[in-house]
């Protein structure tokens, strides 16, 4: 084989391979990892590198695929509660109560001031506020606030919100999203509508950055100019730099 074309076709051979058994692997394998999802990502990092130097890559194929097939195994004998607790590492308690568990930092060799600082990122600034904080099998911190630290819930004053309702994207980056279009039974005469609410049409939707369906039936539309096209000085248009 040409040597030019063994220097291509090798490493977009080991990404596509790499990409579908990380796609096996499951999403979990790419969120917030425990100590063996750690594990997979390496190892099967480490084959998958090798016929990048090797004349041979469907050695690593076949061992990438076998140590792939060890990942679910183990990820389904995780699913069951005797097997878990000794497959994943159990959460430590950090404060309870609203009282630091030292015996609990030294196990995690974590300072004082690395829970505090945690805590800082969560929006809490007391300890004595907490209920109980962890760390969990991911190495996250989770921290429970007492009643009277937490925010206030809608239920605490007897409100009835309506439900939370996500807004649809029906076009982005100037393309229309067909398929929520058809979820929400609606065509391009009515798009054209809500356009036309905002000074646009379907001719020009390649100046729409981000238009999505909301909860009142209405469109929100996001383009890429300016919304004050004006001469007077508009604060919310400040830009940084000598480009105002």
């Amino acid at each position: 084989m040409d040597p030019l074309i063994d220097l291509m076709w090798k490493p977009l051979f080991i990404f596509i391979t790499v990409y579908i058994f990380i796609r096996i692997g499951g999403k979990k394998a790419l969120s917030e990892m425990n100590s063996f999802d750690i594990l997979f990502i390496i190892v099967l990092g480490t084959i998958m590198s090798e016929p990048l130097v090797s004349p041979n890559p469907w050695q690593a194929v076949l061992y990438g695929g076998i140590f792939v097939l060890i990942y679910i195994l183990f990820a389904f004998a995780t699913l069951n509660n005797k097997l878990r607790w000794f497959l994943v590492a159990s959460p430590t308690v950090l404060v309870r109560n609203g009282d630091i568990d030292e015996k609990g930092l030294r196990k995690e060799r974590m300072t004082t001031n690395e829970l505090i600082s945690s805590l800082r990122q969560q929006g809490y600034t007391k300890v004595e506020d907490m209920e109980l904080v962890m760390m969990e099998d991911t190495g996250k911190i989770s921290a429970i606030p007492k009643a009277h630290a937490r925010p206030l819930e809608p239920n605490d004053v007897q409100l009835h919100p309506t439900p939370t309702f996500i807004p649809i994207p029906i076009i982005m980056n100037g393309q229309i999203i067909e398929h929520n279009l058809q979820f929400l039974q609606k065509n391009e005469v009515w798009l054209n509508q809500q356009l036309k609410a905002h000074q646009l049409d379907i001719r020009h939707i390649s100046d729409v950055t981000l238009a999505t369906y909301n909860q009142d039936g209405t469109l929100s539309v996001d383009t890429d100019n300016p919304r004050d096209k004006s001469h007077t000085p508009n604060p919310n248009l400040y830009k940084p730099g000598m480009n105002n």
